[in-house]
């Protein structure tokens, strides 16, 4: 069974790696077609990976070691991110890790290794995206521990699989803490992922840059890596919110017809958040980056408020 357990955490890590690509196709295609285009494939993704991947890795004269190694490290902190959320099932071996503080910790290794690589050649446009990127993390990360906190209150736990045992355990419940805790928790994927309204993905113009600011400089195998941990973060944040704060559907045992109904699934809510947010991103324009803090801001009050009422409303229980 332990030998079993481990095959489904690699299972779980390569869907990441297979599924974030096609998430972020699922999205531009459902954009494209509000927007009345026909749009790339929905393989796309994984042509430009192909690409890149085959393309000379160029790299300016005065970087240093830290500039070529952050890729690498990165894509595999977002990656070991990725494989503490629980995605098709629950009990696995890494739940043992699956803490909400060890996913902050490796979020923040990343991007404070992203941040070193924007400034490290030199460029204005590298250190402009770095300083906007610790901007947005320094106020979104109190607001998502907050959120997940009322979550952990209740199950009387920081483990993820415990919230979420404890969340199919209990059932349906429409709780008001619950219901401000996901909505600033959406607040701040909507910012940590780089997506309209505070920032948008597609955009190279030097006022509203923030992520790819930092990945002008980065060509070849590096950028796709870049890029690759970019996508493996939004799906982190998605599957974060559909199977911890909705986990109904998740495999309970490690039988074939429970993990194919996990799959399904997730699978399922995940095309329904890509069609959220593409209507989402269609509907709204871009913020002014000044405006930012006040989007930040205002998920750390609905957290707030998510963790009061569940103090006072619900008696803490």
């Amino acid at each position: 069974m332990n030998t079993a357990a481990w095959w489904l955490v690699l299972l779980q890590a390569l869907l990441f790696l297979l599924g974030a690509p096609l998430l972020v196709a699922w999205v531009r295609r459902v954009k494209a077609r509000l927007q009345n285009r026909r749009g790339a494939s929905l393989w796309q993704p994984y042509r430009d990976f192909y690409k890149l991947f085959a393309k000379e890795t160029l790299v300016a004269h005065t970087a240093s070691p830290v500039f070529r190694a952050a890729p690498y490290i990165v894509f595999g902190s977002t990656l070991l991110a990725c494989m503490v959320v629980p995605l098709l099932a629950l009990g696995l071996p890494s739940a043992a890790v699956a803490d909400v503080i060890v996913l902050v910790g490796f979020l923040a290794l990343g991007r404070f290794f992203l941040t070193l690589a924007g400034m490290d050649i030199g460029t204005a446009f590298g250190g402009m995206g770095a300083s906007r990127e610790m901007l947005v993390s320094a106020l979104a990360e109190p607001a998502m521990l907050m959120a997940v906190f009322t979550l952990a209150m209740t199950a009387h736990s920081t483990n993820l699989a415990s919230i979420a045992e404890h969340q199919l355990s209990t059932g349906l419940i429409l709780r008001p803490s619950y219901l401000f805790a996901l909505m600033g928790l959406v607040l701040v994927a909507i910012a940590e992922t780089g997506r309209i309204p505070v920032d948008n993905p597609t955009t190279h113009l030097e006022l509203t840059m923030i992520h790819e600011a930092m990945l002008l400089e980065y060509s070849g195998r590096h950028l796709a890596l870049m890029e690759w941990a970019a996508q493996l973060k939004l799906m982190l944040y998605g599957v974060l919110i559909v199977n911890v704060f909705l986990p109904w559907g998740i495999a309970t045992e490690f039988t074939p017809l429970a993990l194919a109904v996990g799959l399904l699934a997730v699978v399922g809510k995940l095309i329904f958040l890509g069609l959220l947010l593409g209507v989402a991103e269609t509907g709204l324009a871009k913020m002014r980056l000044f405006r930012a803090p006040q989007f930040l801001n205002l998920a750390l009050l609905l957290a707030l408020l998510g963790l009061l009422s569940h103090v006072i409303l619900e008696g803490g229980a």
